[in-house]
């Protein structure tokens, strides 16, 4: 078993590591891509919110109150203009960001594979290391599950499985 040290070096590394992975990816964006992460942010805030609040909220007051000129009377048709064009606008920066995250995500999701598919091939290794050795020592292994998790597994055989046993979504 590694030691509490060792251990720690080795998380401590991989959580380096996955802070430069994060961190080259934010430092590859496009200033369209900062731009719209900057939208994006202010928009899911509280703040935002707030804002509209009372901008709509005074616009309605102002276009109701008896005695004040009016620029936009009900039923607002400036007003709807507006929250239209900020809609379009909005929609537009919210796709941009999930677009950007979606091409994070399926990073993240290559290297995963690969860590997976490096990990079954150790272990693969181990377990056949493991059955010599109690091969030589006269150690017998009877289950026929040892035998099939040493043979080596194929990853085009088992993604052609998936493909034909998976419903489609």
């Amino acid at each position: 078993m590694a030691s509490p040290e060792r251990t720690c070096n080795a998380i401590r590394e991989n959580i380096e590591a996955v802070r430069k992975m994060e961190e080259e990816f934010e430092n590859r964006r496009t200033l369209a891509d900062r731009i719209a992460d900057a939208i994006g942010g202010f928009t899911s805030s509280l703040w935002f919110v707030v804002i509209h609040v009372v901008v709509f909220g005074g616009w309605v007051l102002w276009n109701s109150v008896p005695g004040t000129p009016k620029f936009d009377p009900f039923p607002y048709m400036l007003l709807g203009m507006c929250v239209s064009m900020e809609a379009i606008f909005l929609s537009t920066f919210v796709l941009m960001k999930q677009n950007r995250m979606s091409k994070r995500e399926d990073l993240r999701a290559h290297l995963d594979l690969q860590i997976n598919l490096l990990s079954e091939r150790e272990m693969t290794l181990v377990l056949q290391l493991l059955q010599r050795i109690s091969t030589r020592l006269g150690v017998r292994l009877s289950t026929d599950e040892i035998e099939q998790l040493t043979e080596e597994t194929s990853v085009e055989e088992l993604a052609t499985q998936l493909r034909e046993n998976l419903p489609e979504g």
